[in-house]
């Protein structure tokens, strides 16, 4: 991956699509890489793992559908955090459902809307970024982590939410794998948490640009400035486990657990879901859903 311009590669086998993306993204600074159907696709990336930031799969390609593309990503232990774009002409309610739960990161459909295109591909760029450097600190951060049996930690801040995660991902068998999870945890904790984001304003103020600027707000604003998050970690005989709470009124935690074809075309509302597929073998939350409970197995000594 190069450390100053992402890399994104465009899976598609018809010219005429591929023209309107590259179009698209000619102004971004983005390094483009393009292939001709899937086999093409998945050949570059099993190549070079790390040279991608997102990969822009067509659902329908021959010799190897993006749905097969998608699935060996997922599969690839090096490349299944890689963020997938599906785009696709089908939009049936069922085949949006196939594309989230095999891990697709969003949905496009065809004719592409280029300003939701962008931002989507923006954001996925900045969650890659973020997870490579996390896993970077986590690779250099002190082994001795894994010998901690219990401890707790107190923070209030998005930046010490993705800081908390990396070092705690430390203290698991495989930090990549939690990572993640960890993250999107974290950070629901402070944002919808604490501050009482709601999705639905966090969609307005991200489509308005604004949502950096909103959380800063709500820092510093009295009414939240106090709130902090708690962290309990210990490890068990069934395994790690880690309690989150924080100090908000909680949400309705059951519509975000499994992928939701209608959220399919939101620019964010998967993290939990995610992270219950790929981070943890178990995530329970409690009460009016301040706190979560999650576990990871540990294979016996």
């Amino acid at each position: 991956m190069n450390d100053a311009i992402p890399t994104i590669l465009v899976a598609d086998d018809e010219p005429f699509n591929v023209e309107i993306l590259l179009e698209y993204l000619e102004d971004t600074g983005y390094n483009i890489v393009t292939a001709n159907d899937g086999q093409e696709a998945w050949d570059l990336l099993e190549a070079d793992a790390d040279k991608f930031d997102v990969v822009i799969l067509d659902r329908m390609m021959p010799r190897m559908t993006g749905m097969e593309v998608l699935q060996k990503i997922k599969q690839h232990p090096l490349l299944q955090s890689l963020p997938v774009i599906l785009q696709t002409a089908l939009a049936a309610k069922q085949e949006i459902l196939e594309g989230l739960q095999a891990g697709a990161y969003y949905y496009l459909t065809k004719p592409f809307d280029e300003d939701m295109l962008l931002s989507v591909l923006a954001t996925a760029v900045d969650d890659r970024r973020r997870y490579l450097k996390a896993i970077e600190e986590s690779d250099v951060a002190s082994r001795t982590f894994g010998l901690m049996r219990e401890a707790c930690f107190t923070f209030r801040t998005l930046s010490s939410a993705r800081d908390m995660a990396t070092v705690l991902a430390n203290a698991f068998p495989d930090p990549r794998r939690v990572v993640i999870g960890l993250t999107e945890l974290l950070v629901n904790a402070v944002e919808h948490g604490n501050l009482g984001i709601t999705y639905d304003e966090k969609s307005q103020l991200r489509e308005e640009e604004r949502w950096e600027q909103e959380v800063e707000a709500r820092l510093a604003d009295p009414a939240y400035s106090e709130r902090e998050v708690s962290v309990h970690y210990s490890r068990e005989s069934d395994g790690i486990h880690v309690l989150i709470k924080d100090q908000g009124e909680g949400f309705d935690w059951k519509k975000y657990v499994d992928m939701d074809p209608a959220r399919a075309f939101d620019s964010h509302g998967r993290g939990i879901a995610m992270s219950r597929m790929i981070s943890f073998d178990d995530i329970e939350y409690r009460g009016c859903g301040n706190e979560v409970a999650v576990r990871v197995n540990v294979p016996s000594a």
